[in-house]
């Protein structure tokens, strides 16, 4: 496996390691998010075993001495199983995180203490802030949150969105009915009366970029991708309570 480097806003590097057997034929990818600023943030931490390609793949854009912090949506082995490897390699490094994950699993799961944002605290690394945002449940989690980072207008979506394939880094395409697609392969989302209002909630911040975990990030109108999200995910949830 290899990591593809792509700068998809200014200041902000994609990581992508495509993994052709899961999800055949179209095969999976794994994305994580470098935000530039004084204090560098890497969201997402990837598996153990795939760390050893990403950590590369990050030192050919900033040396390890400067990333400054770790973040991810949720406990899940993708989003922060090589959570210790990072500490472990970037010395100066700390996990930033919402109240229940940090309370819950990570002061438990990681080398250092994390520092924890409350509510919708912003964290300033110098030139940017980024917001973290409790969506517990949402896609799932009782812990999971998004990052919003303010300059950019990026959402961080973590789980949100996913689809197959690799595609471009980037793209203006429709990601509304692959991330459906990919709902009824997998089933991964823990659906619920409240999910179609925090995807709205979400949809209020106005996001010009949607940086997706799995499959293409996207640039457009990231408000009307999230409320048709929301609708189709509120139909399932009728359609599951109808058949009931």
């Amino acid at each position: 496996m290899t990591t593809r480097i792509d700068e998809i806003a200014a200041g902000l590097f994609r990581f992508s390691t495509y993994v052709p057997h899961i999800a055949p034929p179209a095969g999976f990818t794994f994305n994580q998010f470098l935000v530039m600023g004084e204090e560098p943030l890497l969201f997402h931490l990837g598996h153990r075993k795939t760390f050893p390609t990403t950590m590369e793949a990050l030192t050919r854009v900033l040396p390890l001495e400067k990333l400054r912090w770790l973040s991810f949506g949720h406990i899940e082995a993708d989003e922060c199983g090589a959570m210790n490897e990072w500490l472990a390699a970037a010395p100066n490094a700390e996990v930033v995180h919402g109240i229940l994950g940090a309370r819950v699993s990570i002061n438990d799961l990681a080398d250092r203490p994390a520092r924890v944002l409350g509510g919708e605290e912003a964290l300033d690394i110098g030139g940017r802030r980024l917001r973290f945002i409790d969506t517990p449940h949402v896609p799932h989690g009782w812990e999971a949150g998004v990052l919003f980072e303010e300059t950019t207008n990026t959402l961080l979506c973590g789980d949100l969105f996913t689809h197959t394939g690799d595609g471009p880094p980037l793209t203006g395409a429709d990601i509304v009915g692959p991330a459906e697609a990919a709902e009824a392969m997998f089933g991964f989302s823990s659906l619920s009366p409240t999910t179609g209002a925090t995807l709205r909630r979400l949809a209020a911040l106005e996001p010009r970029i949607l940086a997706l975990m799995h499959g293409s990030s996207f640039e457009g109108d990231g408000s009307a991708a999230l409320r048709d999200l929301a609708g189709r995910y509120d139909g399932m949830v009728r359609a599951a309570l109808e058949a009931s």
